[in-house]
């Protein structure tokens, strides 16, 4: 079986994000807009720090499984694709971690 990616989940947001509401959930809380979709990315974002303290291996993968969903809705609702968010990665991964973070207190 090919390994799925979270570009393939990207592809199945846009794809649901254009078909009707009513079966896509995805559909539903882009319809609620972008703020909703926010809280719900924090709620998931919640639930997998508390899983991840917990030690609940189970529950912090389907966490963080829900909550990379719920920020690709989120940048869905915003308009911002995710390659814009890779281009970030990839700039940010050319210098070491502390440089890189040294230069964002600057801007």
């Amino acid at each position: 079986m090919p390994r799925f990616t979270i570009h393939d989940l990207a592809a199945t947001i846009d794809a649901r994000a254009a078909s009707g509401g009513e079966a896509s959930y995805t559909r539903k809380l882009l319809d609620k807009g972008a703020e909703h979709c926010a809280k719900k990315l924090g709620e998931e974002a919640v639930e997998t720090v508390i899983a991840a303290v917990e030690n609940d291996r189970d529950h912090l993968i389907a966490e963080s499984a829900d909550l990379l969903f719920h920020l690709l809705v989120l940048l869905k609702a915003r308009g911002v694709r995710l390659d814009e968010v890779e281009a970030v990665l990839a700039q940010r991964t050319s210098m070491s971690g502390l440089e890189e973070k040294a230069s964002r207190k600057r801007d």
